[in-house]
């Protein structure tokens, strides 16, 4: 399969991830959701421990910053899904590519060009119109899951500009399978911790968990969609620009499933915030090639 079209699967199933979880957090306790989620991919994921091997505590302790990005990242945006509607989480989270260009100017002393900016610029104009479409449904500034979720999307983009640190040949060079197969396991024994001590002596004082068939799904997407991402990036020839670019378009696959199938509100203004958003990501990908 060539790479560009691993590429088209993953984003598809990336799509579906987010529409999984939003399923699953209605009315459901966020935490034991987010446990079951990180054990699932955890056990998907163990084979590649032993392909990859350990590499000792000076490889691994830069691996479980790494779950402590990402795992933060995902507290905060797991409880942003379950009170936000998806047609506004979706494409909050795709702006995600824009603070990782903005923290790699910062970071790396990279610089952009002029189509990047105009994404950069056309992205926040995107984001500016989301707020008031947002306002329509009653969702304000201070309003406590919006926070959540530019939460999630800055610890998201502080993960994105780690991984360049871990796996780029200039710094570490760290193998990806054995930063996922390890990251992925460390995840779930911080869940297990938060879970223990934070969420269950509380646990009759808050929204109680039940078990929702599209947990499973959540996992089950997420591991299919990075592997596939992986798979893409290494066939001959792929471009790491245009694969980023196609997987954002997983918001196409989550926007569309609020709207027809959870039948979320004020989908018009939505759309045009979701296409302003789309064509920013365009102009990132012609400026990155």
């Amino acid at each position: 399969m060539s790479w560009w079209l691993l590429a088209f699967c993953s984003a598809a199933l990336l799509g579906g991830y987010d529409s999984f979880k939003k399923i699953s957090l209605k009315d459901n306790a966020v935490i034991p959701v987010l446990l079951l989620n990180t054990a699932i991919s955890a056990a998907i994921f163990s084979p590649f421990l032993f392909e990859t091997g350990w590499g000792g505590w000076a490889v691994q302790k830069f691996i479980v910053l790494k779950s402590a990005l990402v795992l933060s990242s995902w507290i905060a945006g797991y409880y942003a899904m379950k009170h936000l509607p998806l047609t506004i989480v979706g494409p909050v989270n795709a702006t995600r590519p824009v603070l990782v260009l903005l923290g790699a100017i910062f970071l790396f002393g990279e610089k952009l060009n002029a189509l990047q900016w105009g994404g950069v610029i056309l992205a926040m104009v995107a984001y500016l119109l989301m707020r008031i479409s947002g306002r329509k449904e009653g969702i304000r500034a201070g309003n406590q899951w919006l926070a959540c979720l530019i939460l999630a999307v800055i610890l998201g983009a502080a993960s994105g500009l780690y991984d360049k640190y871990l796996m780029s040949p200039q710094w570490l060079g760290l193998d990806r399978t054995q930063v996922l197969a390890w990251y992925t396991l460390y995840q779930a024994g911080m869940m297990a911790l938060v879970t223990a001590f934070l969420w269950y002596p509380v646990r009759e004082k808050t929204t109680p968990f039940h078990w929702n068939w599209a947990i499973p799904f959540i996992s089950i997407f997420l591991c299919g969609a990075d592997y596939l991402y992986m798979q893409s990036l290494a066939q001959p020839g792929a471009l790491i620009a245009v694969v980023s670019m196609i997987r954002r378009g997983s918001v196409l696959v989550s926007f569309a499933i609020g709207a027809f199938i959870l039948k979320e509100k004020n989908i018009r203004s939505k759309a045009l915030d979701l296409v302003l958003l789309l064509l920013s990501m365009v102009l990132l990908y012609l400026g990155s090639r």
